[in-house]
């Protein structure tokens, strides 16, 4: 039997709906565009005989024309990774801006079940038919509204009455700019008047509409790693309700041992347990389900109530789904791990978000009463890839650059076209070609793609498996067989070993040179591009400092509670001399010592859970610590990222500028000269002012240290949520060490999915491990076991599939180590497949922690 593919189940599921992609303008939302980037699906919409791929979000006038003959064009197919009422107002932007269009077709990622238990769903049951008949009826008004209108140029703009129709959303991306461009061009102006006749003589035709579930909206890094798109609705639902167990939209609630029953269950629960009903049909998997942790029973739960006896029966292949809450290991994700893939996704700069934050559109609804939704970092990362073939700074390499795209970029912008400034009479040109607001490296910027593949091995699955020195020589090695391959010589000599960035960057350089081969190959050079830039001096040097004082923290934790605060407030003591001195180049900034604090108190809640009454530290331990916090935040209040501060941060700079000023002026009193001393009797008799002025101020900054003391509490409170979670010490104590199988610090450092898949691999006992019977299990266990019939409950250890997904993201590291127990297990016939809801940074974490996806 083959393989499972993840990737290639994607793709398929893109190639089952060609009928329907032949001949057709499709619109992608802004999930949907990051889910395609990153599994390479382009190009298979093209071969499939899409016509254009447009921007949901970011639709414009143009296009309308964008193939010229803009009559023919009577399909629209919409792909989103959202509600159907999230998405209607940009599809009726697409539909009176596609006049000609007779059939529109939707693709929702979002199950018509799931589209009914959203709380802010308007739609019922039959979802899916109630959204057909409404976006038909909408889009007829629309027309009426535009017949109505005498004059032609009102006529034409169309997004006016869309405009108020959705009043208080965003307006068209489109300037009118664009509108003018249309109108001046006389094949323009023809074109856009045959939609409107053909509009008119086709207004007794009905607009077809049909909707339809498509489940693989996913971003597979590779064929058995996944997660969810970060600007898609099932990745930014809610996870847990603001309450006292809980730390972030973001993040499952804290364990409890009472899962959330009826009303409390939170929509990214529902919407999670249907994708992963779905993903396992459109893999063809009979799922045995187990799980650990609130949330996870509760998603176990409703997966099995979605079962029935028809999955049964069928023939599928069996395999055993683990869900894991990402509460029960929060260390992990905010550590620096050795991971390669890690430290890309942490240098690498993000592509922007273009989705809409909320789902409420009345105004008027309040945000508490809805559920909340968590902004999440895009997973598209942007490989700085053109700055390093122009690096240099001679001019030679950027003109070859812009030789090497120059029919590129002249088909662009054909009204503006580059090869008129590429000519032969001088430099003078060329110059000016390069400023060209057409000529942006972000045309040469790449992504990680899943499907690209090197003499049949995915890049991305054998990064996953390396640490961060193996990684980047094994790139190293891929970029020599290439050049073997491509007959490339570099100049200057190749060390063996860890490579610098130089060598890195000397032969990308060299395969790019040739346009086929940079084609050929952009693959593995674009993956060598990310490297150069997680391995230059600065990013290693921050990420080194993390390590150095991490592995300090651990130590201090198995000694003392004192030791372990002590090293806590020196690490913020130096991100405020850090600051001062103005050399802050790697060494870890104010922000980076909170995210160690958050580390800090974490180990000090798994090592001293009884030392104080509400923390791990004694009241002098942690009042040492908070004074440093507040201390250092009235040395250099930047602390934008900070949700605890917000609204407090215009008074601290306020606060700052006046005692810098009150220095500035102590020292220009004292130099004073003599002959300015009988000036000063014009202000006698004014003390009670200038005492009132001081006592006012006293009075102020009193205030804003009051103010501070009491945001720097609500911090705390944080603090205490990881490090007070004494049932989750216990449940991972019990659970995990009950029977160590490994011995020393290598088994304590490993994070909880490498500890549940070595105990599980190895079958020993889980006793907080819940299984999920099946429809058929249960008849088992109460009906024929009456008989001696009864089942036994399964071992996840049997499967030969192992499907984990963490609910609340994962990270590389924790890719990385559950290959590591697999392969530790001598159990190479099990197939593992990892998911999660997104792809986890230490930054990640500090924002669902403490910046403004958290409930501080």
């Amino acid at each position: 039997m083959a393989l499972l593919d993840v990737t290639r189940s994607c793709l398929d599921s893109i190639s089952q709906i060609a009928d329907h992609l032949k001949g057709s303008i499709l619109y992608l939302d802004a999930g949907c565009v990051e889910s395609f980037q990153i599994l390479g699906g382009f190009p298979l919409l093209l071969d499939h005989g899409v016509n254009v791929v447009c921007s949901l979000e970011n639709m414009a006038s143009l296009d309308a024309v964008i193939d010229w003959n803009p009559a023919s064009a009577t399909k629209l197919v919409v792909i989103t990774s959202r509600l159907l009422s999230d998405a209607h107002r940009y599809i009726l932007r697409c539909l009176t801006t596609h006049q000609g269009v007779r059939h529109c077709t939707i693709f929702t990622s979002i199950s018509e079940l799931a589209h009914s238990a959203y709380p802010d769903s308007p739609l019922g049951p039959d979802a899916f038919h109630e959204y057909e008949s409404l976006l038909v009826q909408d889009y007829e008004e629309l027309v009426k509204k535009d017949e109505k209108k005498a004059l032609p140029s009102e006529d034409r703009n169309l997004e006016k009455y869309i405009s108020s129709e959705d009043e208080g959303w965003s307006r068209l991306t489109s300037s009118e700019e664009d509108i003018t461009q249309l109108e001046a061009s006389s094949s323009g102006r023809e074109s856009y008047e045959d939609i409107l006749t053909n509009h008119q003589e086709d207004v007794g035709q009905k607009l077809v509409v049909s909707v339809h579930h498509f489940p693989m909206i996913l971003c597979p890094f590779s064929p058995r790693v996944f997660v969810l798109p970060s600007e898609g609705l099932i990745a930014e639902a809610c996870l847990s309700a603001e309450s006292v167990d809980s730390l972030s939209p973001g993040l499952p609630p804290l364990y409890t041992g009472m899962p959330p029953d009826g009303d409390d269950i939170p929509p990214g629960a529902t919407l999670t347990a249907h994708f992963l009903y779905h993903f396992a049909a459109k893999m063809d998997l009979k799922m045995e389900i187990f799980s650990i942790g609130d949330l996870s029973k509760t998603v176990g739960k409703m997966l099995t109530d979605m079962s029935s006896l028809y999955d049964v029966g069928r023939r599928k292949k069996s395999a055993g789904l683990l869900l894991v809450d990402r509460t029960l290991d929060l260390l992990t994700p905010c550590c620096h791990g050795d991971s390669l893939v890690d430290r890309m996704f942490l240098s690498l700069p993000r592509r922007k978000r273009t989705s809409p934050v909320t789902h409420v559109k009345s105004p008027e609804t309040s945000l508490k009463k809805g559920p909340r939704i968590c902004r999440r970092a895009p997973v598209d990362v942007r490989i700085p890839f053109a700055e390093i073939l122009t690096e240099d700074g001679g001019k030679a390499d950027k003109f070859r650059l812009g030789e090497r795209i120059e029919a590129f970029l002249s088909g662009w912008n054909s009204g503006n076209s580059i090869s008129q400034n590429f000519n032969k009479s001088g430099e003078s040109n060329r110059d000016q070609a390069l400023q060209s607001p057409i000529y942006d490296p972000e045309l040469l910027s790449g992504c990680f793609v899943s499907s690209e593949n090197f003499r049949g091995t995915p890049y991305m699955e054998a990064i996953l498996d390396r640490k961060t020195k193996d990684g980047t020589v094994l790139i190293k090695k891929w970029l020599q067989e290439t050049m073997r391959k491509e007959n490339v010589v570099v100049n200057g000599k190749i060390r063996p070993g860890f490579p610098t960035k130089l060598e890195l960057e000397s032969m990308i350089k060299a395969l790019a040179r040739s346009q086929t081969c940079l084609l050929k190959n952009k693959g593995v050079l674009q993956l060598a591009a990310a490297a150069t830039v997680a391995i230059e001096e600065l990013n290693t040097t921050r990420w080194d400092a993390f390590l150095s004082a991490e592995k300090i923290l651990r130590a201090s934790a198995e000694d003392t509670s004192q030791g372990l605060a002590a090293q806590i407030v020196d690490l913020i003591n130096k991100s405020v001399l850090v600051v001062k001195s103005e050399s802050s180049k790697g060494i870890l900034s104010f922000e980076d010592a909170l995210l160690l604090t958050i580390t800090g108190y974490i180990l000090a809640g798994e090592n001293f859970p009884t030392s104080g009454s509400d923390g791990p530290f004694s009241w002098q331990e942690e009042h040492f610590i908070k004074e440093a916090i507040i201390d250092a935040i009235l040395e250099n209040p930047v602390g934008g990222k900070l949700k605890f501060l917000h609204g407090l941060i215009e008074e601290l700079q306020t606060n700052r500028d006046r005692i810098k000023s009150k220095g500035t002026k102590g020292m220009g009193s004292s130099q004073i000269k003599d002959d300015d001393f009988d000036d000063q009797w014009d202000s006698w008799g004014d003390d009670d002012a200038d005492i009132n002025t001081t006592n006012e101020e006293v009075y102020d900054d009193m205030q804003l240290k009051l103010e501070l003391r009491d945001r720097v509490d609500s911090l705390f409170k944080t603090l205490h949520k990881l490090s007070g979670t004494k049932k989750i010490n216990l449940l991972l104590k019990e659970t995990l060490n009950s029977e160590n199988i490994l011995n020393g610090d290598q088994y304590a450092n490993k994070g909880v999915l490498y500890k549940l898949l070595a105990r599980i691999l190895n079958k020993h006992d889980l006793p907080n491990l819940e299984y999920h019977s099946s429809t058929m299990g249960r008849l088992f266990k109460s009906g024929f076991g009456r008989f001696g019939l009864g089942q036994a409950k399964p071992s996840l250890a049997d499967q030969n599939v192992i499907l984990v997904f963490v609910i609340g993201g994962v990270n590389g590291l924790e890719v990385r180590e559950a290959q590591e127990a697999l392969s530790e297990s001598g159990r190479p016939d099990i197939e593992l497949i990892v998911g999660g809801t997104t792809f986890l940074t230490p930054d990640d974490m500090f924002d669902l922690l403490l910046g403004d996806s958290a409930y501080v």
